[in-house]
């Protein structure tokens, strides 16, 4: 076996092995010796570090590199430094190199301070101090470098000088890494792999293998086309029974999203246990007492007013017919006077329509709501308030109710008129004309006062019994 290594020089080899059986570490071994040319370019930052590495000990490895451009005017020059590294005999102490200036724009320009590139070629000598410091020396300019005997008369002496005396090297620079002209795009990748991948098979395969290989292929082709047919045939499949469960009418089986509702009862016979004697501890009941004729007016602004309170479980809204709830209703404020009363009530249920009653069906109490009621009235409702209470547990009847103990059977006036007019003899404001379509305006703010606390309550033993009229 023989092995002959060539670099530029391609008249004789470099080095040559001859051996019956060369060993491998021997390949690698020569190899590795000499695997550089004679004058290499730089291109990479792990060529400079292999050819001019750094080093602590001053002159122990100088670099002569030759700072060119990428154009063939400049090829003698190269080929005059070749020939003094080729004919030099350094050893391991100066190696030789060149540069294009074009590709490795901040080096060159760390190594000339910054000047503007040169036309002509020049040399310097450098030292690798460390990674990023390095000592030079630049030979005279104006130099035929392309000519070897010029090359030579300058070159040898200052290569001498520099490796025998210990003196310092006039510049010195900071460089950065160079640039790696052999890397390789993502896509330059790529291809480079296929184009090896290609040619490995094509050296290793042969007829013998090229059947199987197109039948393992055909295989993978044939289950991807079968699994791509049967998800297209799924699709048709699930877009007609989509068509066909739209065409049809829909059912209710589908869960219905919940739609919190008002729904406002009427209280009856019937409807009475529920809504105001069975109350569930914690439940009250929001009642508006309206009459035939005024029902149509007043139903819609109540619903109007306690929509914002539908999500609240523990209310019930309902509403009550005076023409048939009269003697219920006459029953309760009865139950809530302090004193009893021998003689019956004289109510007119028109002064009623529009009040609201909130009944706390377990404690037994209820909160009132009139237009007229002094708790709904002006900012001095609390004062009234307790004027009005004062007069119910003195008088011998309250005003606001319509409690009077006049035995003039005469009179056209209903209780509830005759207690107004003795309020608004006494100079009150109670004598204001309120139509029928404003009785619930103070309405949510009394509201709001209810769920406060801070409504007057009406106490009583128990619940009347409902007999409609």
């Amino acid at each position: 076996d023989s092995l002959l290594l060539f670099n530029e020089n391609t008249e004789r080899p470099v080095a040559s092995v001859s051996m019956i059986n060369i060993p491998v570490q021997t390949l690698q071994d020569v190899i590795n010796s000499n695997k550089y040319l004679l004058l290499p370019r730089l291109s990479s930052q792990d060529l400079l570090d292999a050819l001019c590495p750094a080093s602590a000990s001053p002159r122990k490895r100088l670099c002569v590199l030759l700072v060119s451009q990428n154009t063939p005017h400049h090829e003698p020059h190269r080929q005059s430094l070749r020939r003094f590294a080729q004919e030099a005999n350094y050893a391991d102490k100066v190696c030789f190199m060149y540069i294009f200036q074009e590709r490795q724009v901040e080096f060159v320009h760390a190594l000339l301070s910054g000047e503007s590139s040169p036309l002509e070629p020049l040399v310097a000598i450098l030292w690798r101090r460390d990674q990023k410091h390095i000592k030079y020396e630049w030979l005279p300019e104006g130099q035929d470098w392309a000519s070897y005997n010029t090359t030579k008369q300058h070159l040898e002496p200052a290569i001498e000088r520099l490796l025998r005396a210990a003196q310092a090297m006039p510049h010195e620079a900071v460089i950065g890494e160079l640039i790696d002209e052999q890397a390789q795009g993502l896509i330059s990748k790529v291809i480079t792999r296929l184009m090896v991948t290609y040619d490995v098979l094509r050296d290793n395969l042969d007829k013998e293998h090229v059947l199987p290989v197109v039948s393992v292929i055909a295989t993978i082709v044939v289950i991807l086309a079968a699994g791509y047919l049967m998800a297209y045939l799924m699709k048709l499949e699930e877009t007609r029974v989509q068509e066909e469960y739209a065409s049809k009418p829909q059912r209710s089986s589908k869960p219905q999203v919940y739609q919190p509702s008002l729904r406002l009862h009427e209280l009856r016979a019937e409807t009475y246990n529920g809504l105001v004697r069975l109350l569930r501890p914690g439940c009250r009941t929001i009642l508006l007492l309206v009459d035939t004729q005024s029902r149509a007016t007043l139903l819609p602004t109540f619903h109007k007013t306690v929509w914002p309170y539908r999500k609240n479980k523990t209310l019930l809204f309902a509403h009550l017919n005076l023409d048939r709830g009269i003697s219920w209703y006459k029953e309760l404020l009865s139950l809530s006077l302090v004193e009893s009363r021998d003689q019956p009530l004289n109510i007119n249920p028109r002064n009623c329509i529009g009040t609201v009653l909130s009944l706390n069906g377990l404690r037994k109490y209820f909160c009132m709501y009139h237009a007229k009621h002094p708790e709904c009235i002006g900012t001095k409702g609390n004062k009234r308030m307790k004027r009005m209470t004062k007069q119910l547990s003195v008088d011998p009847a309250g005003s606001f109710m319509g409690f009077d103990d006049t035995d003039s059977e005469d009179s056209d006036l209903s209780d509830v008129e005759q207690g107004l007019k003795s309020i608004n003899q006494n100079g009150d404001k109670y004598s204001h004309v309120i139509f029928q379509e404003n009785l619930l305006d103070g309405l949510p703010n009394w509201l709001d006062r209810l769920f406060e606390g801070s409504t007057h309550r009406y106490y009583i033993n128990y619940w009347p019994d409902f007999n409609a009229k």
